[in-house]
């Protein structure tokens, strides 16, 4: 029979408030942080924390994953098309091929190995956390964001009007798919120009996406489907592929920024 440790309420709830709250003063200051944790935002994540960048990750639902979970009109199975499978195989997957050049996965799984793999590489991660506004600075570059738990929006009106509060970063990424809010908001502040996504057409979005990620405006990075949003490629629907190489790409993008902003802070230092 099991016998489980003699552990009070109380102490369950100072463990929880502690870690928590050691964890979000910490991660006040990070070196990126990503919004939206589909798969473009994991993949990103996975990759900059196994470099070793200071990772925090913000997700405005109470699962990660995006599309990612449930694939086209509520099927599991999620598609890809080549080479996305050596991204499946690094993730540990199976995968099928029904068609040459089509692979088929299940989408729980795939997902929770992307989850692991994000949180096994360091990425600390906020959810319920939704996105409202950014931290300009000199040039308006982009410095941080401002966040609040995404139940507020939700209170009625008389009690919405809590006070956000903003943490600081070097990059940010915009992987709120569809919407691209983060970008939207620059948009609003009149910096930045949204074509808004066009229809459906799989062959031409995938490697639009992939090669559009990237930088649209200093500080800020966009990657999968806020790329769309953003210069007006078509959609892809439940196939994932772009959105690996996306999230791959624009950490690859986030590095170089990193590297370029810490030679010049050390230049600064010196002189």
């Amino acid at each position: 029979m099991v016998k489980f440790s003699n552990i009070s309420e109380a102490k369950i709830s100072r463990a929880i408030v502690k870690e928590f709250s050691e964890m979000l003063s910490d991660y006040i200051e990070s070196e990126v942080i990503i919004v939206g944790a589909g798969p473009s935002g994991l993949m990103a994540g996975k990759r900059l924390a196994e470099s070793g960048v200071k990772t925090l990750l913000i997700e405005a639902n109470n699962y990660l994953g995006g599309g990612f979970w449930m694939g086209g009109f509520f099927m599991n199975t999620v598609t890809f098309r080549d080479p996305s499978q050596r991204i499946l195989k690094e993730l540990g997957v199976p995968y099928k091929e029904p068609e040459p050049g089509l692979f088929t996965t299940d989408g729980p799984h795939a997902c929770a190995r992307l989850i692991a793999g994000c949180c096994d590489a360091g990425v600390k991660i906020l959810n319920l956390v939704r996105f409202e506004d950014l931290v300009l600075r000199e040039n308006n570059r982009v410095g941080g964001i401002v966040i609040n738990w995404s139940a507020v929006g939700s209170l009625p009106k008389q009690v919405r009007c809590i006070d956000p509060i903003a943490i600081e970063t070097k990059v940010v990424i915009d992987a709120t798919g569809h919407d691209a809010c983060v970008c939207r908001k620059l948009s609003n502040f009149g910096l930045l120009e949204m074509k808004g996504e066009g229809a459906m057409w799989v062959e031409k979005s995938e490697d639009a996406i992939v090669e559009n990620t990237g930088e649209v405006h200093p500080g800020l990075l966009v990657s999968g489907m806020a790329v769309a949003t953003v210069y007006g490629i078509p959609r892809m629907g439940p196939t994932f592929g772009a959105m690996l190489y996306s999230g791959i790409k624009a950490a690859d993008e986030a590095a170089r920024i990193l590297a370029s902003v810490n030679v010049g802070s050390s230049e600064d230092s010196r002189i």
